[in-house]
């Protein structure tokens, strides 16, 4: 018994030595004031989505570039300079995806967004020729299809003109990623409708568990009410992408004609039909992982001459600044306000600070593209900083709304390209009249950048 008693004593020596010693080289980064021991985590554990959103954005005015949120017995780093970020993005030893990636697992399997190592090799080498130049040019009629719809009918409720723009753009793109990544143009949207619902309370749990340091431990959130309901909505969701590998794979069966667009879908039962590297279940990772002024438009009608017709490769490419616009745009508002990568060794970050091995960093792209220094009056709209001249002598990860490195957004020419077409869609035929001001808008934390008020915009017809 008494050397049981001992091996405990032993044990427990080793673990108060480990986190004393952690505490002592994690304690030289700055951090908000917390109470001993629980640090920061009784404080956030009250917060709701919105008021953590603003936490964040307090303690990012609070410091300059870094500094660390203490919950208990560990510790997260927050960065947001560029010398850091694209050291931790560009270097080997971080591309494992910190905590809030794994507990997306029950969700997207390890797909391209949660998987390491190989096996995301073998998925971005798989994935990466549905994005070529060639297959973009093809996605181009769809989203021409698309922004045609969107302004037809736009044109006939004109007279409600005041519209939230929020679901309107949500439906157009969930239409063009159904078309171009899945290969369906028959959709029914209220199943997509049905979809996003569901997905918003998953997001809601999920939110809430990373507030939680407990329910981080599998066990213990596995015996919960919340645990439950996840489990719930995640086969809902599942169903739903089932459902689309089906009905496309019962297409392919039944038509001999070739596909002239080649969707994502497609790329992924070709290589499951010639025996590569995956297979259903991995199939259904990467599908639920897919499931976000007057000088543009003189711009637009300089090129396009009262012409009606579709945009082209070519017009799109003199869009020069429309793209400003749209670059400024995902500067303020980045449609994913932060990442997380965990250390794989012990490092030292490009400001100097040690960071022990196992620590998670999260990047939060929000308060980057902030920075005072590399953009002054941050707050302000000016497209005019991203001309060319003025992008020229700008840090290369400044600027990182796609994520940088080797695990960049696999699909941002295609979300460009999009976005382009698009706008020029609807610059062509409305003025935009912004209803609601930029300090009106209320953000909550989310997996995207999301409000919780509407966000009110006035079609104005040309």
């Amino acid at each position: 018994m008494s050397l049981i008693i001992a091996l405990l004593a032993v044990v427990l020596i080793l673990l108060v030595y480990r986190i004393f010693r952690y505490k002592h080289i994690i304690s030289r980064i700055p951090s908000p004031k917390g109470l001993p021991i629980v640090g920061l985590a009784a404080e956030i554990l009250q917060d709701d989505s919105v008021a953590l959103f603003n936490r964040f954005r307090k303690y990012a005015k609070d410091h300059k570039g870094i500094y660390r949120i203490s919950l208990m017995f560990y510790d997260i780093i927050q960065i947001y300079n560029a010398e850091d970020a694209e050291q931790i993005l560009k270097g080997n030893i971080h591309q494992w995806k910190g905590y809030d990636y794994e507990i997306l697992e029950n969700w997207l399997g390890t797909g391209l967004l949660t998987s390491v190592g190989e096996k995301w090799r073998t998925r971005r080498k798989l994935l990466t020729p549905a994005f070529h130049f060639q297959i973009l040019q093809e996605f181009l009629i769809c989203f021409n299809e698309e922004t045609r719809r969107f302004v037809k009918d736009m044109n006939e409720n004109i007279d409600q003109c005041q519209k939230d723009i929020k679901p309107c753009v949500i439906s157009f793109t969930m239409k063009t990623i159904c078309e171009t990544a899945m290969g369906l143009d028959d959709i029914d949207e209220s199943n997509v409708v049905d979809y996003k619902i569901k997905m918003k309370k998953y997001v809601d749990i999920i939110i809430k568990r990373t507030q939680q340091f407990w329910n981080r431990i599998p066990f213990i959130y596995n015996l919960t009410a919340e645990a439950k309901r996840e489990q719930s909505l995640v086969s809902d969701m599942h169903k739903f992408s089932r459902d689309i590998i089906i009905n496309r794979m019962k297409k392919r069966s039944g038509s001999t004609i070739k596909r002239k667009r080649v969707a994502m879908l497609d790329l992924l039962l070709n290589s499951k039909e010639t025996g590569e590297q995956i297979d259903m279940e991995g199939i259904q990772e990467e599908v639920d992982t897919f499931v976000f002024a007057e000088k543009a438009r003189e711009e637009v009608e300089n090129i396009f001459q009262g012409e009606d017709r579709d945009c082209s490769l070519e017009d799109l490419s003199k869009l020069e600044y429309l793209e400003c616009c749209i670059k400024e745009t995902l500067r303020i508002y980045p449609s994913v306000p932060l990442i997380s990568r965990r250390c794989s060794e012990n490092y030292t970050t490009a400001t100097g600070y040690q960071i022990p091995e196992g620590t998670i960093m999260t990047l939060h792209i929000f308060d980057l593209h902030r920075d005072p220094k590399i953009y002054p009056d941050p707050e302000k709209f000016d497209p005019e900083r991203f001309t060319a001249e003025n992008s020229k002598n700008r840090p290369p990860f400044a600027f990182i709304p796609f994520s940088g490195g080797p695990r960049n957004c696999i699909g941002q020419k295609y979300a460009m390209l999009e976005m382009k077409t698009f706008f020029c869609g609807i610059l062509r035929n409305f003025k935009l009249e912004a209803i609601d001001k930029p300090e009106d808008l209320i953000f909550e934390v989310d997996f995207v950048l999301s409000t919780k008020n509407p966000i009110r915009v006035r079609f104005v017809k040309i």
